[in-house]
């Protein structure tokens, strides 16, 4: 699977890759800008083609019959993100049960455009005590883009200027809706 993903990505696709992956056990990857639901296939592709292990998290509901065993299958995992659940603390949960656990998300929360990132991917990150990692899909480019891993620090401000700095020009699948 792992040559035919690269040869998909690079090849038949055309698309670079920009950074590498750090040898990190635990992290949450933040992937920015998340515009169409391609964005996910993409996702899967590319952790092929660079042969990592990368989870996800996703609504309890998605893991129930017909589909729940291909999410499963795909390194996903369920959470309950109804509002009597604390699911920062359901995520730091998953991350201390696990080994290996490297969480990528859309911190947009949609794929809609949005002016400011979600906090939750931040929050996760400090109290499991895990870094971040910078992820870009540039649609505009054709490359994904891969940061330094960064532990979250006592300035959130900082630190979210920083994440945004890193997003400022990449175009998503559908650009109108690009962070």
């Amino acid at each position: 699977m792992h040559k035919l993903a690269k040869f998909i990505y690079f090849k038949l696709l055309g698309w670079k890759l920009n950074g590498s992956f750090p040898d990190v056990d635990k992290c949450v990857i933040i992937v920015v800008p998340h515009t169409h639901w391609l964005d996910f296939f993409l996702g899967l592709l590319i952790r092929k083609a660079i042969n990592q292990e990368i989870n996800y998290i996703g609504k309890k509901s998605l893991f129930n019959p017909p589909f729940g065993w291909f999410f499963r299958w795909t390194g996903g995992a369920p959470v309950d993100r109804s509002k009597n659940s604390n699911t920062v603390d359901t995520i730091v949960q998953i991350f201390n049960s696990r080994k290996i656990f490297r969480l990528a998300l859309a911190p947009e929360g949609t794929r809609k455009k949005v002016e400011h990132l979600r906090t939750g991917f931040y929050h996760i990150a400090k109290k499991a005590g895990v870094p971040i990692l910078m992820v870009a899909f540039d649609f505009g480019k054709k490359e994904i883009k891969i940061g330094e891993l960064f532990y979250p620090t006592a300035s959130q401000e900082n630190d979210f200027r920083k994440i945004e700095d890193f997003y400022k020009g990449v175009k998503g699948k559908v650009p109108e809706y690009s962070f």
